[in-house]
C-alpha cells in the first residue's frame, strides 16, 4: 500500500523517530554560484571536507550573462560569486561545470540532460525549484545554506517526512494547452500554499501523455503550490529520455537499473493523505494576472474585482497586486499591452519549449513596441536548436538569442525589466520585482509567451496560429 513518494523516503531513511522525522541519506547534490559560498566557508573554518565530492556537480547559472561570454564578467558581484564557486570547486575536489563547457546550464536543465538525475535518488540544491528533477522519479527537494554545508559534509540530512497529495490529472491535453497550464491552474486551485506540507505525485492519462521536459515543467512549478517535492513514476517515456545520456548507467548495469525503476510506482492500493482531480480536457491557455503564481486565469478570463471577495485578508491581498500591476479589476486579460517578452527559466527553456515558440513565430514579426529575447536552458540545448535552425526563426522574428542561465527569471546583470515595463514571461514566479524592480510579470506558456510578441498584448495563441 505504498506511494512513491513512500518507497523513496523509506529506502534513503538512516535511522528516524516516531514523530516522523528521519535522518536521509543524500545521493547527488546540483551546487550554483548563489546559494553555495557560505556553505564552503562553513566547512573551510571547521576544517571539513566534502564526503563524497563525486556525488556533486557544480555549475554557475544564476549570476552568468547571458551575452559576451567572451569578455569577463561586467557585473563585480556576478563575477566574485562565479570565481568563488570555480575556486571552491577546485579545492574541494567537485565537478564543476564552466562557462565554456558545452554542458553548462542552469542547474535543473544540465542534472536531467546529463543523466545525473536519476529514478529513486534523493537529489537535493539550494534552490526551491528542485522539485522538477521528481519528474524522471527522483526526490528532489530545495534546502537552505546551513542544510547545504551538512549534506556536504555528511551526505545526510535530517528531514520531516510529507504528507502525500496525489493530482489525478484525467482526459487529454487540448492543442496548444501545456504542462504550464496544468500548472498554473492547480496552483490557482488550490492556492500557494494548498500542497504545503505534502508530497505531489502528479498520475493519470494526461500526465502520462506528456513528453518527460513537460513532466520537469509541472514538477518544477509545485513550488509554487506549498510542496517541496514532486513526482512522476518512471515509465517508457522516462527510460527512453535517458538512455544514453553521460551519466546513465550502460550495459549490465543499464540493464540492472530499469529492473529497479519499474518498481517505482506506486502501488494500486496506496492510499494517499489527499487526493485532487484535474480534468485536463477542461484547461485552456492560462495567464498570471497578479503578483503570485496562484493570481492565474484562463487567458479568455478577466482580471478579479476585490469588492466581490468575503475574505478580507484575500481581498486586500488582491487590490494591493493590482495596484502594483496597474490593472483594473474586470479588464480582458486578452488584451492586456506588455512591453517584454522572455522565453526561458528552469520552466521552460528546454528544447521542446524552444520548438513551440519558434512553431508560432515562424515567418511572424515581433511588434514594433516589443523588445524579446530567448534565454535556452543550456548550452546543449541552444546547440541543438541551432542545429534544427530554430535561432533563425527567432532572430528572423526579432528575438534576441542569448546565451543560457537563469537571466532575467530573476534579474540578473543586465537581463532585467525597467520599473513600469510589463513582461510575458514562460519564468516561474511573478513576485513584484522579481524580474526587476519594478517589472510587472505575467506567467503563460512559450507559445503564448510567442503569441503575445507578435500580438503586442496578451492573446490567445490558438487565435494567432488559425491566421
Amino acid at each position: 500500500m505504498r506511494t512513491l513518494y513512500d518507497k523513496i523516503w523509506e529506502s534513503h531513511v538512516v535511522s528516524g523517530d516516531p514523530n516522523g522525522t528521519a535522518l536521509l541519506y543524500i545521493d547527488r547534490h546540483l551546487i550554483h554560484e548563489v546559494s553555495s559560498p557560505q556553505a564552503f566557508e562553513c566547512l573551510r573554518d571547521s576544517g571539513y571536507s566534502v564526503r563524497r565530492p563525486g556525488s556533486c556537480l557544480a555549475v554557475a547559472d544564476h549570476a552568468v550573462p547571458t551575452q559576451r561570454r567572451d569578455m569577463p564578467i561586467a557585473n563585480a558581484l556576478s563575477r566574485a560569486q562565479v570565481d568563488r564557486l570555480v575556486d571552491n570547486s577546485r579545492f574541494f575536489g567537485i565537478p564543476y561545470l564552466p562557462l565554456t563547457s558545452r554542458h553548462q546550464g542552469i542547474v535543473h536543465v544540465v542534472g536531467p540532460e546529463l543523466g545525473f538525475t536519476l529514478p529513486g535518488i534523493t537529489l537535493v540544491c539550494g534552490d526551491s525549484h528542485t522539485s522538477t528533477h521528481g519528474a524522471l522519479g527522483a526526490m528532489g527537494f530545495g534546502i537552505g545554506t546551513s542544510e547545504c554545508a551538512t549534506v556536504l559534509a555528511t551526505q545526510c540530512l535530517r528531514q520531516r517526512r510529507a504528507k502525500t497529495f496525489c493530482v489525478l490529472i484525467t482526459g487529454r491535453l487540448q492543442r496548444h494547452v501545456t504542462a504550464k497550464d496544468l500548472a498554473l491552474t492547480l496552483t490557482s486551485s488550490i492556492g500557494s500554499a494548498g500542497a504545503a506540507g505534502y508530497a505531489i505525485e502528479y498520475m493519470g492519462e494526461a500526465v502520462a501523455g506528456l513528453s518527460v521536459e513537460q513532466r520537469m515543467t509541472l514538477c518544477n512549478m509545485a513550488i509554487e503550490t506549498g510542496a517541496r517535492v514532486a513526482l512522476v513514476s518512471p515509465d517508457d517515456a522516462t527510460l527512453s529520455y535517458l538512455e544514453g545520456r553521460p551519466l546513465v548507467p550502460r550495459g549490465k548495469a543499464w540493464e540492472a537499473a530499469i529492473d529497479f525503476w519499474r518498481t517505482l510506482h506506486s502501488e494500486p492500493d496506496a492510499i494517499f493523505d489527499r487526493t485532487e482531480i484535474l480534468d485536463a480536457e477542461r484547461v485552456g491557455p492560462v495567464v498570471t494576472w497578479g503578483t503570485n503564481p496562484e493570481d492565474a486565469a484562463p487567458v479568455s478570463g478577466r482580471v478579479p474585482d476585490p469588492a466581490s471577495i468575503t475574505d478580507n485578508e484575500r481581498r486586500a491581498r488582491i487590490t494591493r497586486a493590482l495596484e502594483y500591476m496597474d490593472l483594473k479589476p474586470g479588464t480582458s486579460i486578452e488584451g492586456i499591452t506588455i512591453d517584454r517578452v522572455f522565453i526561458g527559466s528552469c520552466t521552460n527553456a528546454r528544447i521542446e519549449d524552444l520548438r513551440a515558440a519558434a512553431a508560432i513565430l515562424m515567418g511572424r514579426r515581433v511588434c514594433d513596441s516589443v523588445s524579446a529575447m530567448v534565454v535556452p536552458g543550456s548550452t546543449e540545448v541552444r546547440r541543438q536548436a541551432e542545429s534544427e535552425g530554430l535561432h533563425r526563426i527567432f532572430k528572423g522574428a526579432g528575438f534576441e538569442w542569448r546565451e543560457s542561465g537563469c537571466s532575467m527569471c530573476v534579474a540578473m546583470n543586465e537581463d532585467r525589466l525597467k520599473p513600469g515595463q510589463r513582461c510575458a514571461s514562460t519564468s516561474n514566479r511573478n513576485f513584484e520585482g522579481r524580474q526587476g524592480q519594478g517589472g510587472r510579470t505575467h506567467l503563460m506558456s512559450p507559445a503564448m509567451a510567442a503569441a503575445a510578441a507578435i500580438a503586442g498584448h496578451i492573446a490567445d495563441v490558438r487565435r494567432i496560429d488559425t491566421v
